[in-house]
């Protein structure tokens, strides 16, 4: 399982792709940081009433995290859509199930493969943050609280990619699906927002992203996120051996 992540994780920083999405998201982040900083010395530097005054560590970071919440949108289905079905259409695929591991173990390795190189982005903002502790003091609740909520939400968008990336030999077609499915899946509480008591608010991957962007761990979104990649990563490895019955 640690070969085959080691091997996506390699692959994808000998791609151009790799390295492009994530200089192209550093310097989103690094941007709107910077923004942020500025912003919070204009906003706050006595237009503002006292008593409505935020940290900085909030003022800042809800604009980062809220950025990379709506750009890993786009960028995950890119990294994720060529995992299963690059191998399918190159038709290298019946080679991987030869290996000595089971259909399990090229699972999990591939997408724990992706979810390493996206955690170096989430860990890229987390640094990037407790730098304002060079001249301020800061929450770090605050800090660990949303990167823990944002690597879970990516890892969910890794989940499902992987799965719709295993439906196809067409990596943009898996590509498109992935975006589509967790666009949706990130504006249900939009859709059911004046009906508060909807079963479909639970399935909104934002609404469980929002407690962690308030700074809160909340066992029960983390259970959500917990299941939700389970349940597409078994998908996943039904999917696979069902291919491999059928040889």
């Amino acid at each position: 399982m640690l070969n085959i992540a080691r091997k996506e994780l390699k692959s994808m920083f000998a791609s151009p792709m790799g390295w492009i999405i994530l200089a192209l998201l550093t310097f989103s982040f690094g941007t709107y940081y910077l923004n942020g900083v500025n912003n919070y010395f204009e906003v706050m530097s006595g237009s503002i009433r006292p008593a409505e005054r935020i940290g900085v560590t909030q003022f800042v970071g809800q604009t980062v995290y809220g950025l990379a919440s709506f750009i890993m949108l786009f960028a995950v289905p890119l990294l994720s859509m060529r995992l299963i079905s690059e191998e399918r259409r190159s038709q290298t695929l019946p080679f991987l199930f030869s290996a000595p591991l089971s259909i399990s173990e090229i699972v999990m390795g591939k997408f724990l493969g992706l979810v390493v190189f996206l955690s170096i982005l989430v860990v890229y903002i987390g640094v990037m943050l407790t730098t304002l502790n060079i001249w301020s003091d800061i929450d770090f609740g605050y800090i660990f609280a949303n990167s823990l909520g944002l690597l879970l939400l990516v890892s969910s968008f890794a989940a499902l990619g992987l799965y719709f990336s295993s439906l196809t030999a067409q990596p943009i077609i898996a590509g498109i699906l992935s975006f589509i499915a967790l666009f949706v899946l990130m504006i249900l509480d939009r859709f059911f927002a004046g009906d508060p008591t909807s079963t479909m608010l639970k399935f909104s991957l934002m609404r469980h992203f929002q407690s962690f962007a308030g700074g809160l761990i909340d066992t029960a979104d983390l259970a959500y996120f917990g299941l939700f990649i389970l349940t597409f990563i078994t998908l996943t490895i039904r999917r696979l051996d069902a291919d491999r019955l059928r040889g």
